[in-house]
């Protein structure tokens, strides 16, 4: 049996989250304390894959700092460079070197999924399909890429249909034999001027070859947007186990809170689920429910819920309610005079912000 490859596309310029991918990589945006790419490689090891390949572009500095040679995963890491986001089946085609004639799994380096890969993987071994795909159930089909089904097999793949033959769209999980990369060499651009992965599927059938399919049993998440990181959020954070480790004063702690080393709480109240990493500093505060506080944060006289608060950011005074944000690394929030009743926030890196009447 030929060994399974890792293919994990960590390419994109991440445009909708602007201006906090002006200095950080969309895969690295964490997720519950930890970079979103992170969940992929722990996911793709746990499934016995032990070489991946990690398509980088222009953030591949700040990825290749992150993850290293893969050590850290037990993984044997090489980085394959995407001079411009072209598409995902070229992706595949720039990583020919790289996968050798062997079956591979590939992975968006921006999504999570819940379950394990561990059963796809023995599915494709068993069967020996050419490519079987996870599909999703979602209320909105046209907005997605999505299957044409008959029986236990896929016969057609439709880039965003009007007429949706299926609620089941693309979720960034494939898994392919080497065949997918002769099937990606015969197509030609869309009209995005990129080689779609769902074009070079739909050569692989029109050549005969064996396409199934199996549906995602848990949550999936693109993180490409606000609103889905922090569901994204949510979810992992509803699995969280309480774990407290930093020093509390005179505070009221309620329900599964993660407090990390070197961490004061005082005069405050926390509801889970919530994380709040190491260092952090909390005087007389509210951390709400789906709330993530990465290491060496400072809170002081603050509302926030529902947010993700990254490393070294400073809020203080800030009377109004912090909700359904997520603030950069290094960022100063302060509050000079005023009231303001409510913000909702997307802030780059090392911004202040002072509110004023």
């Amino acid at each position: 049996m030929s060994e399974m490859k890792g293919l994990v596309l960590s390419g994109g310029e991440g445009t909708r989250l602007r201006p906090i991918t002006f200095t950080q990589a969309k895969q690295l945006i964490p997720v519950a304390n930890k970079p979103v790419l992170f969940y992929g490689l722990e996911s793709l090891r746990r499934a016995g894959i032990k070489n991946v390949g990690i398509v980088v572009g222009d953030t591949h500095r700040e990825i290749e700092s992150a993850v290293g040679k893969g050590k850290d995963f037990s993984l044997n890491v090489t980085y394959i460079h995407q001079e411009k986001p072209l598409g995902l089946a070229h992706a595949v085609l720039i990583s020919e070197f790289f996968l050798e004639g062997d079956d591979f799994l590939m992975y968006l380096g921006d999504n999570i999924l819940k379950e394990e890969l561990t059963p796809y993987v023995e599915r494709f071994q068993k069967e020996k399909p050419d490519a079987l795909l996870l599909l999703v159930e979602v209320k909105n089909p046209s907005q997605f890429g999505v299957a044409e089904l008959k029986g236990n097999r896929v016969i057609r793949l439709i880039e965003k249909p009007e007429k949706p033959p299926s609620n089941l769209a693309l979720a960034g999980v494939y898994l392919f034999s080497p065949k997918i990369i002769s099937a990606a060499k015969r197509i030609k651009p869309s009209w995005r001027g990129e080689l779609e992965i769902t074009d070079a599927i739909n050569e692989l059938l029109n050549h005969g070859g064996k396409v199934i399919f199996q549906k995602a049993q848990g949550w999936w998440k693109d993180t490409g947007k606000l609103e889905d990181i922090l569901e994204a959020n949510r979810l992992v954070l509803d699995d969280l186990e309480r774990q407290i480790m930093g020093e509390i004063k005179n505070s009221n702690l309620e329900g599964r809170i993660k407090i990390g080393k070197g961490t004061v709480i005082e005069n405050s109240r926390i509801l889970g689920p919530s994380i709040i990493g190491e260092n952090v500093k909390v005087f007389g505060s509210y951390i709400g429910p789906y709330t993530s506080v990465q290491d060496g944060v400072i809170l002081e006289n603050v509302e926030i819920e529902n947010s993700i608060i990254l490393k070294e950011s400073i809020i203080k005074n800030i009377n109004g309610r912090i909700h359904f944000s997520l603030i950069g690394r290094g960022v100063k929030i302060l509050k000079k005079n005023g009231h303001p009743k409510g913000v909702s926030l997307m802030i780059g890196e090392r911004s202040t912000i002072e509110f004023t009447d």
